[in-house]
């Protein structure tokens, strides 16, 4: 079951079930996802059952919305509307071999005994990242990614900031989750997503990392709700003028990981902190290939095109370039 968001001028935030060709909408009261599941989780309701009590019977056309021709308009398919500080962006990097050989590449310059420290991360995650049963595998490298402001849906564009080196796609599948008001994280399920970095900062020193994961992402189009997370294939492209540039098969999932997505998850979600009642989580689980490990730069215009199978409509999101100075943003000190 796949679900997504949109808005209209005057119908306002609405709730679609995806039946292609068609989408159909839920009842005008749930007006956002975030609100469906957290209502749902506090009653201990059934996923299916509860989309099934409150789906209406009005349709229309997937398609028209997806290409962005009428008035409805697509949201990322999971949100929190009226508080976007409670929303949580993270991910999980160098666990896909492809990703930490890039990483390797980026930081040769600083290799002890031929091994980064990326490629060092990788192999323990490869010796310790699927643990048996119960047992407390190898922690994952981790990194924060923003809050629900940088986040975009699918067609919505990516900027690179006035203050940003570059700026490149990265393909990924993300989990969401939302904290139930005992503290307990709960999967909702799982997302095309574009991570989108900054390899270009990251490349001049890997403690610039940090840094360069504060940009926009965008997940989506659809939130797909009983995906399986064992081996997830699909295809990265760049569009420019129209036509494809360059394309890379793409995969993903647990057969093509280092860690187990319960280690992932267990690493993400032992901090109290990340267990705050209300607390929206999408966690991006890593790339496989992107398109500036292949030397290329991204221009003005070009779309990022992301397509795994069985996860939905592709996630297409175009790339817009600041190319205004640097705006200074001074401190105030009260008197």
């Amino acid at each position: 079951m796949n679900l997504i968001q949109l808005q209209h001028p005057t119908s306002g935030r609405r709730v679609a079930l995806v039946q292609e060709p068609f989408v159909t909408l839920l009842n005008p009261s749930v007006t956002s996802t975030y609100q469906f599941f957290k209502e749902g989780i506090a009653r201990a309701k059934n996923v299916t059952e509860s989309i099934e009590k409150v789906l209406s019977k009005e349709q229309l056309e997937y398609s028209t919305i997806y290409e962005s021709k009428g008035d409805w308009k697509m949201l990322p398919p999971i949100d929190c509307p009226n508080d976007p500080m409670k929303c949580m962006l993270s991910g999980t990097g160098l666990t896909h071999k492809a990703s930490a050989t890039n990483r390797q590449k980026m930081h040769e310059q600083e290799k002890v005994q031929n091994l980064t420290d990326s490629m060092k991360m990788y192999l323990w995650g490869e010796e310790g990242g699927k643990p048996g049963p119960n047992t407390i595998g190898v922690q994952p490298e981790w990194f924060y990614k923003g809050n629900g402001l940088n986040l975009k849906g699918h067609a919505q564009p990516l900027v690179v900031p006035d203050y940003a080196d570059d700026g490149g796609e990265e393909p990924e599948i993300a989990g969401v989750y939302l904290i139930s008001e005992k503290g307990i994280p709960h999967r909702l399920g799982f997302v095309q997503a574009n991570e989108f970095s900054d390899h270009v900062m990251e490349r001049k020193n890997y403690l610039y990392l940090a840094p360069s994961k504060i940009r926009h992402c965008s997940i989506g189009p659809e939130l797909v709700l009983n995906a399986r997370f064992d081996s997830i294939s699909g295809t990265v492209s760049i569009f420019r003028g129209g036509k494809e540039f360059w394309s890379k098969p793409i995969r993903t999932g647990e057969e093509a990981i280092t860690h187990s997505l319960e280690n992932l998850e267990f690493h993400h979600f032992k901090y109290d902190q990340h267990r705050i009642p209300g607390q929206l989580h999408i966690h991006f689980f890593g790339a496989d290939a992107f398109s500036f490990g292949e030397n290329i730069k991204l221009q003005q215009g070009d779309e990022m095109h992301i397509s795994f199978q069985n996860m939905g409509r592709p996630l297409i999101n175009p790339l817009i370039i600041d190319h205004s100075a640097p705006k200074m943003h001074k401190v105030e000190v009260l008197k």
